[in-house]
């Protein structure tokens, strides 16, 4: 180390992001952020993790609903899928949307097999980074990149510390699929992640899918900016074929009716009797105490909406 210390700036000398490059994705993934793909069996993670490819590649709407920022190259490695697979998926959400595939600017890595806990790998990746420039990698799923002890935090440390030098260096976002642990439904996104605390932790953008009563539901958190919950979504078929996830059509809320004012009953219930009415029906009509129906006539009648003859009350 460098007699002369650590390099040092004032807080006004520190590098700021222009506004448009705060997001790769507005409020879904950080501009060069890293972080997880975290969810349960069958959440479609993989799938979400291509759509958000093919809106970054091609700077189509994420999801319906989430404008790209920062369009670009994308790196993916499926380490889980044959290349046909791949290859019939993208396919398929380019279709949904209207998109030609030799148009789509993503790159696939198509080695068998990916350990980046070895340094051999690393280089590799690091020379394909260089490369292809993405804008965003995706690696898919991270249990196919190692051979380490995903519980131990000594272990996943290093390999994330690698990924993060690439984020910074090559200036990219990284995207990790990562799969929940056993159980992990009802915990919160982050501490459901199978493994080391490391992965909570590091990610700067983190989704997280879950299953629920409701169908599949959807949390994003970021370090520097507000987090979103519960957010639907599905998986569905355009023309029998296309493959799209995107918002799923929420149920409007049921609108209960507000209630009406006291005066309101009062008059409503006048209206509709055929004569005056006395103070004992009046009251078992409209709902409401005594002294509150009392108040409510002494009201109307200073008024000279209603009056009060022997038979009962009236409106005049």
């Amino acid at each position: 180390m460098s007699s002369q210390g650590f390099p040092l700036l004032r807080p006004h000398e520190l590098p700021a992001l222009k506004p448009q490059q705060q997001w790769l994705i507005e409020e879904l993934w950080g501009y060069q952020a890293v972080g997880i793909i975290g969810g349960e069996p069958k959440s479609y993670k993989s799938f979400l993790a291509l759509e958000i490819g093919i809106a970054v590649a091609t700077g189509a709407m994420c999801l319906g609903r989430y404008p790209v920022k920062t369009r670009g190259p994308v790196l993916l490695y499926a380490a889980e899928d044959a290349l046909h697979i791949v290859r019939e998926r993208l396919n398929s959400m380019c279709m949904s949307r209207g998109l030609e595939l030799h148009n789509l600017d993503l790159w696939v890595i198509t080695v068998p097999v990916m350990r980046l806990d070895q340094e051999r790998d690393q280089r590799h990746l690091v020379h394909t980074i260089e490369k292809v420039k993405p804008a965003l990698l995706i690696l898919d799923p991270f249990v196919r990149l190692h051979r380490i002890d995903e519980n131990v935090s000594a272990d996943v440390a290093p390999l994330l510390a690698f990924l993060r030098q690439q984020q910074r260096q090559q200036g990219c976002s990284v995207i990790l699929v990562h799969h929940a642990r056993k159980g992990g439904g009802a915990m919160r996104g982050g501490q459901a992640l199978r493994g080391s605390s490391e992965f909570h932790a590091w990610g700067d953008s983190n989704i997280y899918l879950r299953h629920a009563p409701k169908g599949l539901r959807m949390a994003i958190e970021h370090r520097a900016a507000p987090s979103q919950k519960d957010i639907p979504i599905e998986l569905h078929t355009e023309n029998g074929t296309a493959l799209l996830i995107g918002k799923a059509p929420e149920e409007p809320p049921h609108q209960s009716a507000p209630e009406s004012s006291p005066r309101e009953r009062v008059l409503a219930q006048l209206h509709e009797a055929a004569g005056p009415m006395k103070t004992h029906p009046l009251r078992k009509l409209c709902r409401m105490k005594s002294a509150t129906l009392t108040k409510t006539l002494t009201e109307l009648d200073a008024s000279g909406i209603v009056t009060h003859t022997e038979d009962g009350w009236m409106i005049l």
